[in-house]
């Protein structure tokens, strides 16, 4: 395993695959037992995995259960990451959801307990639950590193906008600093390169990318007869094969995999981390997790270049002006082919 730093905001070494604990636990009705997660996370251990990305609202609390027992004795080895805004437990009130500061508090106080820590390294927005400010949320943050509940702060399934605002006004006030940004990322969804991977990239943050697999679809087991998280878990967190341009995604995967000599899903990660942000897998089984591991493939230009001419979707506004060919030799001055283009995005 190899490792790379969480964004420019961080000294965190963290390794290029991130483990997701979505499915250690049963409670959802689909998932790893105990005894396989241990498994999961020990082999993911072994291979060098440092990182593992959990939420209050997985199997209901089961996850961090899980976790705090398969942890105990080596926690200071692993970047333990957690969420919140949804419902830990079926029976949540209004008031321990959504992004408001007291629901933040029950919230982290609540993982603690069930993971058996004393401070999260990472505590994530799970998504913007659309009314409360971002200055709360941060005000929030800050409050819970000076008390040692946490040491870095993210959002996850933000608009960029809002990202942009959070990040900011942390910098302006000397509050805790915004350390990463969590989005779906994948080869049937990426309309995140439009808005947030820019602002993550311009802003210095850490970018993780979830379903890297497109809850599977791209490892192509479902044209196998496989049902997987179809059925399991009720077609959430899963991209269907429904389009004439995702079988011709999942088509050229199939050919380029086969190219480098790889399958399907290693190839699909490879993809992810070759753009930039880290994946993370969410294996439910060891054998799903050696297969993940194994996506240390790197893909060739022309590799990349045939996923992304398969997948890319259309540009939106207000891309379709300023990425135009005429509009950026206006920009120039007519010399926009001999403009040697910056290598990141900038703020």
């Amino acid at each position: 395993m190899r490792y790379r730093l969480f964004g420019k905001h961080t000294g965190l070494r963290v390794s290029e695959l991130l483990l997701g604990a979505g499915n250690f636990g049963t409670r959802w009705g689909h998932g790893a037992q105990p005894d396989e997660a241990r498994r999961i996370i020990n082999a993911y251990a072994e291979a060098g995995g440092n990182f593992i990305d959990t939420a209050d609202s997985y199997q209901f609390g089961e996850s961090e259960e899980i976790l705090a027992d398969v942890l105990a004795g080596r926690r200071d080895d692993f970047v333990l990451a957690s969420k919140f805004s949804q419902r830990a437990t079926p029976n949540d009130s209004i008031l321990v959801t959504g992004n408001s500061r007291k629901a933040m508090v029950s919230s982290v106080e609540a993982s603690l307990k069930r993971l058996k820590t004393d401070r999260l390294d990472l505590y994530w927005v799970h998504y913007a639950d659309g009314v409360t400010t971002v200055e709360e949320i941060m005000h929030g943050f800050d409050d819970l590193v000076r008390a040692g509940k946490i040491l870095y702060a993210g959002l996850s399934d933000f608009p960029a906008w809002r990202v942009a605002r959070a990040a900011t006004l942390a910098e302006l006030r000397g509050t805790v600093l915004l350390a990463g940004l969590q989005l779906e990322y994948s080869l049937v969804e990426h309309s995140v390169e439009f808005e947030l991977l820019p602002a993550g990239e311009g802003l210095g943050l850490g970018v993780v990318g979830w379903s890297p697999l497109g809850g599977g679809m791209l490892t192509g087991k479902y044209r196998k007869g496989e049902r997987g998280r179809l059925e399991g878990f009720g077609g959430c967190v899963f991209q269907a094969e429904n389009s004439p341009q995702r079988s011709a995604i999942l088509d050229t995967l199939i050919a380029v995999a086969d190219e480098a000599g790889v399958t399907p899903g290693e190839a699909a990660i490879a993809w992810v981390s070759a753009k930039g942000p880290f994946p993370i897998i969410g294996p439910r089984s060891v054998e799903q997790l050696q297969s993940n591991l194994t996506a240390k493939v790197t893909l060739s230009p022309q590799m990349i270049a045939k996923l992304d001419a398969a997948s890319t979707p259309a540009p939106v506004f207000l891309h379709t002006m300023i990425t135009s060919t005429d509009n950026r030799q206006r920009i120039t001055g007519g010399k926009f082919d001999d403009f040697i283009q910056p290598p990141q995005a900038v703020a």
